[in-house]
């Protein structure tokens, strides 16, 4: 079944397998805290095979490195192993605006990255967490180059008008 959301979609998620005998799912989130990963529902499932279907109730709390939960249709230890590897989407317009001066990771993505001399960089592909600082991924049609989203002293300003994330970072870097 296919589930027609328009415009684009984030990516909350995971499904990391089964917990327990009764249908319970381990998940990964990748909200902050993770925790809010159930309030952000209705949530579109998308499993390895690209099939999707949009599903609300989901419930669950933290438990050591993960989530522990329920989906509405997951009744027994088969269905909860059948749905490993399922990603957890939600609409991008389902979530809350970014206050001023802040904005969303995957806003960030598909800007064109430029740094303090003018050269292109690539575009943003994508953004991670090490736990010490966010990294920001560039990539152009030769190369990938992963930057410290640390502001202001290499990504010095994000201009979504123009479409440009600006940073202070060494093109043969």
């Amino acid at each position: 079944m296919s589930v027609e959301t328009p415009g684009r979609r984030i990516l909350l998620g995971r499904v990391l397998g089964a917990f327990g005998l009764r249908g319970e799912l381990k998940f990964e989130s990748w909200t902050e805290p993770r925790e809010a990963l159930f309030r952000y529902q209705p949530w579109i499932l998308r499993d390895a095979q690209g099939n999707e279907r949009q599903v609300s109730g989901a419930r669950g709390k933290a438990s050591g490195k993960y989530l522990v939960g329920h989906l509405p249709d997951v009744i027994d230890r088969d269905a909860a192993e059948a749905a490993r590897g399922t990603e957890i989407y939600i609409p991008r317009d389902a979530l809350p605006p970014p206050r001023p001066g802040e904005y969303y990771w995957a806003d960030l993505e598909g800007l064109r990255v430029v740094n303090a001399e003018g050269i292109d960089l690539g575009t943003v592909s994508h953004l991670f967490s090490t736990g010490a600082n966010d990294v920001l991924v560039a990539r152009d049609d030769e190369r990938e180059r992963m930057i410290p989203f640390v502001q202001p002293q290499y990504v010095t300003g994000v201009d979504f008008e123009a479409g440009i994330v600006s940073v202070d970072w060494d093109a043969d870097f």
